[in-house]
């Protein structure tokens, strides 16, 4: 019991410090997190880049690969550009042991003061992600202290003593490193526990190598049981993850071990932490260099492992549960999704004004069924956004995610307008009701202002550009002008019964429609203003 709690305790803080630390860190780096969406790119020296920076942000290896299986899930990557990223975050996840080598418990106490500190005297958001990456970098550094404390006592035990002789197996000592990632579900924790243990004296890195080498198959099985449930590319993405690492495993036990072993031990000698963290920096980066080039290969073998057609996706593209590990990065998807949202929107309100203006009553089913899928959209994306509120989000991107909930409700509305006027020009086609050709122009007119406001309004939603939104409460005002001048003069033919009533009332539900569509744009650009 002497041993259990200090040792489960210390882990328990070493994840935590790890988690708050990650946490902080995306939330500094904020919007430039959220880029990384937009710099996918099929260099794979690229993709090697990213992979390693965004781990070094969110400080785990498992969660850049479950969101790597989440973007090609979502159609966003390719398993070339997965293949870079998913190596690129073996790299990254190489600074969090190189962190713990260093052995900076003594600073510890004084990163958690400053830290609390910051967060007591200045309130702003930045002060307080920077006060979560220095209290969860000094809660880190203590629970290794108190890990290691745990551990001490296991110098003098002969059942320890006797496990480790057996770890002298490099097979087993493999198995053990693979089957306490799995458990832990993170690389950076197990191998920080087998640097706790070398800083006792327990263990050398002639037993540590192997264990390493076993971590690192055991951190793919992450994304492996995330990728269950999801589209074959997804799964394929998980299991290149997988023979990545296994390959590279086999490589270094039978051909790189002994070289690299006698590197770091000419480096750091004396120093097995030390020598742990550069073993494991070594051969993540000789991995990547030696498999990099074979990348293909690694695509073609999980195609031939994972064969047959891609899964039919759901409504969403860009939306993936997986993502929401990474909050920043799901916030610019969400985005994303509610832009497509708003572009299929402008689609089908086209195809409204062809149903009821131009007679096209073949596109009055097609305009009912986008409809249908806009309302599953608008759901789907409604509960991602629920989610991603649940998560560790800044004050800033909770406020982005209120702003979404509300285009996103506006974009419902100018579809329901939509459908409403497809509705119309069916009890037109079902009547015979002929609509004159002067209401025709001017509902015309109407609608290619009304419509401009809307694609406007979803274009300065998309480039936050407050002068595109000023543009919209312009052409909104031309709307409300045109409402009500097409109103008069149509009251003025029926009066001179140039118009039927039957025509009357559609076309004043149709006008009544567009001015509606305008003011849901014109909602759209506001938010846009209020933007900070």
């Amino acid at each position: 019991m002497n041993i259990a709690i200090p040792v489960f305790g210390g882990l328990g803080l070493l994840l935590y410090g790890m988690n708050l630390m990650g946490s902080g860190l995306q939330k500094v780096a904020g919007k430039r997190l959220e880029k990384l969406i937009e710099v996918l790119t099929k260099n794979r020296i690229m993709a090697v880049l990213v992979g390693a920076l965004v781990t070094m942000i969110i400080q785990s290896s498992s969660a850049t690969t479950v969101m790597v299986v989440g973007f090609v899930n979502a159609g966003m990557m390719t398993l070339t550009q997965a293949v870079g990223i998913i190596m690129g975050a073996n790299i990254g996840t190489t600074v969090t042991a190189q962190l713990i080598a260093f052995n900076l418990k003594d600073y510890a106490p004084i990163a958690v003061i400053i830290g609390i500190l910051i967060l007591l005297l200045w309130k702003d958001k930045k002060s307080k992600d920077l006060s979560d990456v220095l209290i969860g970098f000094g809660i880190l550094f203590i629970g290794m202290d108190m890990m290691g404390v745990g551990l001490a006592p296991l110098a003098d035990s002969p059942v320890f003593a006797d496990i480790i002789l057996k770890l002298n197996n490099p097979i087993l000592a493999s198995m053990v490193g693979m089957g306490l990632t799995t458990v832990l579900q993170s690389s950076s924790a197990s191998i920080g526990i087998l640097q706790g243990l070398a800083a006792q004296g327990l263990i050398d890195i002639n037993i540590a190598f192997p264990i390493l080498f076993g971590e690192n198959i055991g951190t793919t099985t992450t994304a492996l049981f995330s990728s269950i449930g999801a589209n074959k590319t997804a799964k394929r993405a998980a299991m290149i993850h997988f023979l990545f690492n296994l390959i590279g495993t086999v490589i270094f036990m039978i051909i790189l071990r002994k070289p690299v072993t006698m590197a770091v031990q000419m480096i750091s000698p004396g120093n097995v932490s030390r020598q742990m963290a550069n073993g494991h920096t070594f051969f993540n980066i000789l991995n990547v260099a030696i498999q990099l080039p074979f990348a293909n290969l690694l695509v073609k073998a999980s195609e031939k492992l994972i064969s047959g057609e891609d899964d039919i996706t759901v409504e969403s593209k860009y939306l993936d549960l997986r993502i929401l590990e990474t909050p920043s990065i799901a916030l610019g998807l969400a985005v994303q999704e509610t832009v497509r949202m708003g572009n299929l929107v402008e689609e089908n309100l086209l195809r409204a004004k062809q149903t009821f203006v131009d007679g096209d009553f073949d596109k009055i089913e097609i305009v009912k069924e986008e409809e249908d899928r806009i309302d599953e959209l608008e759901k789907e994306i409604t509960k991602y956004l629920v989610e991603l509120g649940k998560t560790s989000l800044s004050v800033e991107q909770k406020i982005k995610v209120n702003e979404l909930i509300n285009t996103i409700n506006n974009l419902e509305r100018v579809a329901d307008h939509a459908d409403n006027m497809s509705e119309l020009a069916e009890i037109r086609e079902e009547e015979s009701t002929n609509i004159s050709e002067k209401a025709k122009e001017e509902l015309s007119e109407m609608f290619i202002v009304a419509n401009e406001a809307f694609t406007k309004s979803v274009e300065a939603f998309k480039t936050k550009d407050k002068d595109i939104a000023r543009e919209v409460l312009k052409l909104e005002e031309e709307v409300n002008r045109l409402e009500e001048i097409n109103r008069i003069r149509h009251i003025r033919r029926l009066n001179e019964g140039s118009c039927n009533i039957d025509a009357g009332v559609l076309f004043l539900d149709a006008i009544s429609n567009l001015e509606r569509v305008s003011d849901h744009a014109t909602n759209i650009a506001n938010l846009v203003l209020d933007m900070d």
